[in-house]
């Protein structure tokens, strides 16, 4: 039954895709004010939404903190396993950030608190010849980075959004969040982070979303 549920995500996400390619080229800089980054506040093809949409494959795991870990291996030095007490003892974070999902519609000016993603890789030491970053989450989700996007200041591993627990539903206790991408290259619920020293593609890029989802390119999918 979870899989035919996922096969119909998936189908529903592919006929959108498709429905979107056949569109003409949307602007590419957005509307608005600039951001910090000086990219204009709404990207090219986005709506604001005051709601937060819940997308998974269908399955939604529910890891108890005594048994949550988080993994980092790879092509490093040093392999890490964090558990959620030593996790909660890493430097934490808060900043707010904008989320943007590749259906269209972006969450503006979200309060999250984590740990900077660059953290836990630094942590584990990455060989010289690390280039990208594999995560994989608790329900058997993949997706891929560059090092380079990996390691920006604002990519997080949150665990509080809005001053509350990350709930279950977008990835609680701990997701990953990627507020200069479209919103997949984050895993919720995640698990593990493998260093790699190529790039390889993760679920949704192997199903035709873009490799480097630049959101003010109106970079969706391949």
């Amino acid at each position: 039954m979870a899989d035919e549920k996922e096969d119909r995500i998936v189908a529903a996400r592919m006929k959108l895709r498709e429905r979107y390619l056949k569109k003409p080229a949307a602007q590419p800089l957005g509307s608005g004010d600039p951001n910090r980054h000086g990219m204009p506040k709404l990207p090219p093809g986005q709506t604001l939404s005051k709601t937060w949409p819940v997308l998974d494959l269908g399955r939604q795991p529910h890891v108890e903190l005594s048994k949550w870990e988080l993994i980092v291996d790879g092509a490093v030095e040093e392999p890490r396993r964090f558990s959620w007490k030593e996790f909660l003892e890493l430097p934490q974070i808060k900043d707010t950030s904008d989320f943007h999902c590749v259906t269209t519609w972006s969450k503006m000016d979200v309060q999250w608190e984590g740990v900077q993603l660059a953290t836990v890789i630094a942590l584990a030491r990455p060989k010289p010849e690390a280039t990208h970053v594999m995560t994989y989450a608790y329900d058997g989700y993949t997706t891929n980075l560059p090092l380079e996007e990996a390691v920006k200041d604002d990519v997080l591993l949150v665990h509080t959004a809005g001053g509350k627990p990350l709930p279950v539903e977008h990835g609680g206790p701990v997701r990953i969040i990627t507020p200069q991408l479209y919103a997949w290259k984050g895993a919720k619920w995640i698990h593990r982070i493998e260093v790699l020293t190529r790039d390889r593609l993760g679920y949704w890029e192997l199903r035709g979303y873009s490799n480097t989802a630049d959101p003010w390119q109106d970079d969706r999918y391949s």
